[in-house]
């Protein structure tokens, strides 16, 4: 061994014996904790429950008791713990009932195909009785009667129209918050009475007090306008206008009225001729609506219609839309065809209507000035 190692050693057992002499001269601290851990290492795992400091231990941990908690941190326990209900989205279908989330046309439609409306089926009249002579000349001269398989789904548009809005029914305040959603923008939940519903053209804070005549279905054409991408665009449209200063008009009253008058073109079988042709109801009937509306709007801004004119309107747009529904539709199509473009606009689609002239046999839309001085026929509808 050279010299080298054996300094080495020299020193490392200097240090050692400096330091077993600094134990020496400062005991540990918790002596009795050390010699207590000491006295545990020598004992067996399976012998360790047996053992008399560890079931002192275990006696004062059960003795213990938690300090004062405060308001705040149960407020927060509370919070962490509803974690645990919110369902993740991820892997697994929300519930059709959750608060909150959308719903599309077909769901809430879906919703009406499955619950029991036997007692509002009871009311509906599928067709207009005609007698007499007026008979005679729808029976020589009217649209065809609608084909037998689709009956059954013409029934089912007019039983959801003898439905009214249930409050306490999930799915349908699911169908009211969508439709305040996307014409608002808003994305938070909102109360299902209020004084917003009159933001949107309700005449008051209950929407289902302006229901009459159309029933559920109102509702379900605002939200087929709504869900769909190019009927949103122009359902937002419309509702813009209905907020002008000086043209404005209660949007969802207005859409009310003109599920009325697409109830009205089903049962005297305007639309028979065009749901046999598709081999459908409910998309001809949506579209139907749709293009009604569409129309309106159009006369509304390019004729500069307002509140006054709203009855004339009205009465005359029925009138249009149950001689020439097929018409309406093509429009409605050459209109959202210019939407995916970037280029439909209500001011812009005078060609979509046919107005290139004003010798177009169109129709004439009386004028508030136009009427017998005591006229009173300036009302809504509803």
């Amino acid at each position: 061994m050279n010299e080298n190692s054996c300094s080495f050693h020299n020193e490392k057992g200097l240090r050692d014996g400096q330091v077993e002499s600094v134990c020496a001269a400062y005991p540990p601290p918790y002596d009795k904790d050390t010699s207590a851990l000491r006295a545990l290492r020598g004992i067996p795992i399976s012998e360790l429950k047996n053992h008399g400091i560890l079931r002192a231990l275990t006696a004062e941990a059960n003795g213990w008791e938690p300090r004062v908690v405060s308001a705040e941190v149960l407020r927060a326990q509370e919070e962490w713990e509803a974690v645990d209900s919110i369902l993740t989205e991820t892997g697994s279908q929300a519930s059709a009932d959750q608060p909150g989330q959308l719903i599309s046309f077909n769901e809430a439609l879906q919703h009406f195909q499955t619950v029991d409306l036997s007692s509002f089926k009871k009311r509906i009249q599928p067709t207009i009785r005609r007698t007499g002579l007026a008979a005679l000349r729808h029976c020589l001269f009217g649209p065809p009667k609608l084909h037998q398989g689709l009956r059954e789904e013409r029934d089912l548009v007019l039983t959801i129209a003898q439905c009214g809005l249930d409050s306490q029914d999930p799915v349908h305040g699911r169908v009211l918050q969508t439709i305040y959603k996307k014409l608002t923008g808003s994305k938070f939940d909102c109360a299902l009475h209020g004084d917003h519903w009159e933001d949107l053209g309700f005449q008051g804070a209950n929407p289902a007090t302006d229901l009459r005549g159309a029933g559920f279905l109102a509702l379900l054409h605002l939200l087929y306008l709504v869900m769909d991408s190019k009927t949103l665009l122009m359902a937002q449209e419309i509702f813009r206008l209905s907020r002008h200063h000086i043209q404005q008009f209660p949007f969802c009253l207005m859409s009310v009225n003109i599920t009325r008058i697409a109830i009205q073109a089903l049962r005297e079988e305007c639309l028979s001729r065009e749901c046999n042709r598709q081999q459908k109801v409910i998309p001809v009937v949506n579209s139907f609506y749709a293009a009604t509306f569409l129309r309106l709007a159009h006369v509304w801004r390019t004729q500069q219609k307002t509140i006054a004119d709203s009855g004339f309107v009205l009465k005359d747009l029925e009138v249009l839309a149950k001689k020439s529904p097929r018409r309406l539709l093509k429009t409605l199509e050459i209109y959202l065809a210019g939407v995916s473009k970037g280029q439909a606009s209500l001011l812009g689609a005078q060609k979509c209507f046919g107005l290139q002239a004003p010798h177009s046999k169109d129709l004439t839309f009386t004028g508030v000035c136009d009427l017998p001085p005591h006229s009173s026929e300036g009302t809504w509808l509803i």
